[in-house]
């Protein structure tokens, strides 16, 4: 279900005042006039259902259920507890990293969605050997950037209705991408870092390597020219699994979106193949 996501409180009475780029696609992209609801989450991950009052002048106002307000957190005791059932089933998954080298062109804008559908908890873009962006000293090119794919990310949750909210870093180099691996595993000891690698290096399959209840997964994808031996070396040193889904050698827009899916897909169902 598709859900707005707010970027801030709303005031002490509920109410809600959305301009810009939020009042256009309210407003303008699904048409929604007064007296009509849509449901919203909160910078908190509340969820909650939202009725608009006016749009006149270029602001959409809008109020938060009275159910909502009455209960201190949205809707009657059994919608909580189906709010809650729902974003537990999220929350009980172990975060995705995804750890993509930087790509060519614009392919990086379509990861950066489809990640954001998908769930992926957070995207670390980086340089690697055999990226053609380099990360360049222009602060004002890199804010833009960031705030494009900050964009994008809100539009693909908003789309999807993903309770996932997907972070994204400024780029980094090599270096800086393993001293942020190192970070996660001092946040949480049973990181499970895999490595996408096209060729045979796998020393287990992904439901192995997902098997062992990892607290966080983090997932290297390579550019279109794929990982230096060198790196896959520094990655298989500071613990990453190497990974190898198939006998294709696929795009890195495809395997950021293929390697992801597979991952979550097997952590969601996780139960029920254990089962049989």
């Amino acid at each position: 279900m598709k859900r707005f996501i707010l970027n801030r409180e709303p005031d002490k009475n509920g109410i809600v005042r959305l301009e810009g780029d939020d009042y256009h696609y309210l407003v303008r992209v699904r048409r929604l006039a007064p007296g009509e609801f849509f449901p919203a989450l909160l910078p908190n991950g509340d969820e909650v259902l939202i009725q608009v009052r006016s749009v006149e002048g270029g602001t959409l106002v809008g109020a938060i259920s009275e159910e909502y307000l009455t209960r201190g957190h949205g809707g009657t005791e059994d919608t909580a507890s189906q709010t809650d059932t729902a974003f537990h089933t999220v929350a009980a998954l172990p975060p995705i990293i995804l750890l993509q080298a930087l790509p060519k062109g614009e392919k990086m804008d379509l990861i950066v969605r489809q990640a954001a559908e998908g769930g992926v908890s957070e995207i670390i873009p980086f340089v690697s050997e055999f990226s053609i962006p380099k990360i360049k000293g222009d602060a004002d090119s890199g804010g833009k950037k960031q705030a494009r794919w900050e964009r994008i990310i809100k539009e693909a949750r908003q789309q999807s209705g993903s309770a996932v909210a997907t972070a994204i870093r400024p780029p980094l180099g090599i270096d800086g991408l393993f001293a942020a691996w190192e970070e996660i595993k001092q946040k949480r000891p049973g990181a499970l870092g895999l490595l996408l690698h096209h060729l045979p290096l796998a020393q287990a399959s992904l439901h192995g390597y997902l098997n062992t209840d990892p607290e966080t997964v983090a997932l290297a994808i390579g550019p279109e020219g794929g990982f230096s031996p060198a790196e896959v070396s520094c990655f298989l040193e500071t613990g990453f699994k190497a990974l190898t889904i198939g006998d294709t050698i696929l795009r890195t827009e495809t395997a950021a979106l293929y390697g992801a899916a597979a991952i979550r897909i097997i952590l969601l169902e996780r139960k029920s193949w254990a089962m049989k």
